[in-house]
């Protein structure tokens, strides 16, 4: 195990870029050199820490996972953390894999009748840490060794992505995994719900006719989107209203009163209100900070 972790922290050290993005399609690989606090969407992903640790907050849940340790977000969901301890020195490492529902959704297929074996079972939570058995972290580092041999990369690649995938479908987390690749199970309706709410985020709506959209009963989509989200969905709606809010502050810090208007609000007094509890500050404070960060980022480019 120690071997792996070893080789993991070269890999990703010497690989990582300031966008994560890497060569492998899919793949991501973080590298932090500071423990800074953001507020993000989860992703739907499997993310391995190589070093450090990682400490997120989803709803009323809180989450931390080490050298060695996974976690999965079967739902892309709105999420605060951070790196724990990152210094330059000691730079926070960290693995990520995309979960495609149609790449799982081929395994079950291809697994037969027993691939699936939880059914249409109540949905786990969205988010969930295990430790990496030493199979999974073996198929994760073949994987990034071919970041090293770029010609082998289009041929080998999907063969052991499909090989991490099927680790993590009969792991400790095979459940919220396999649900993913489901059609029908509760977690692809409470997907459907999340998808919805996020594209009408500026609207309100009732439980009900949200219910009916997916096709549960209100009583069962209540129940099961708190299950899997760690919030109701009106108070999903909120996190998903203050994130769009900074992304468009970042573009038009002189017009707060009008952000809150476009995602949502009704009250400009509710929606300061509420952006300072999310944030920590008040928008019309953030959007100038955020104006310096891109005037910083815009001299850089120049």
């Amino acid at each position: 195990m120690d071997k792996h972790i070893a080789e993991l922290r070269d890999l990703i050290d010497r690989h990582a870029r300031a966008d994560m993005s890497t060569s492998i399609s899919g793949v991501l690989l973080a590298r932090h050199d500071v423990s800074a606090h953001e507020q993000t969407m989860s992703g739907t992903v499997m993310a391995l820490v190589a070093q450090g640790a990682k400490r997120l907050a989803l709803g009323e849940r809180m989450y931390e996972y080490g050298p060695g340790q996974y976690l999965v977000a079967s739902v892309d969901l709105p999420v605060s953390g951070r790196f724990v301890g990152a210094s330059p020195d000691h730079p926070a490492l960290g693995f990520g894999f995309l979960l495609e529902p149609t790449a799982i959704a081929e395994l079950l297929l291809q697994a037969g009748p027993g691939g699936g074996r939880q059914g249409n079972r109540p949905p786990p939570s969205s988010m969930l840490v295990s430790d990496a058995p030493p199979a999974l972290l073996d198929a994760v580092l073949r994987l990034l060794r071919l970041l090293d041999s770029p010609r082998d990369i289009a041929v080998l690649s999907p063969l052991i992505k499909r090989e991490i995938l099927w680790w993590l479908m009969v792991g400790e987390q095979g459940s919220a995994v396999r649900q993913l690749g489901l059609a029908d199970s509760h977690l692809s309706h409470v997907s459907r719900a999340v998808r919805w709410i996020r594209e009408h985020h500026a609207v309100s709506f009732k439980v009900e006719d949200v219910a009916d959209f997916v096709g549960m009963s209100a009583s069962a989509f209540y129940r099961n989107f708190k299950a899997v989200t760690a919030m109701s969905p009106i108070q999903f709606q909120k996190q998903i209203r203050l994130q769009e809010a900074r992304l468009l502050l970042a573009t038009h810090p002189n017009d707060v009163t009008g952000v809150g208007f476009k995602v949502g609000y009704d009250s400009a007094s509710q929606f300061s209100r509420e952006y300072r509890r999310y944030f920590g500050t008040a928008p019309s404070r953030d959007a100038q900070t955020l104006r310096s960060l891109r005037s910083v980022a815009a001299d850089v480019e120049d």
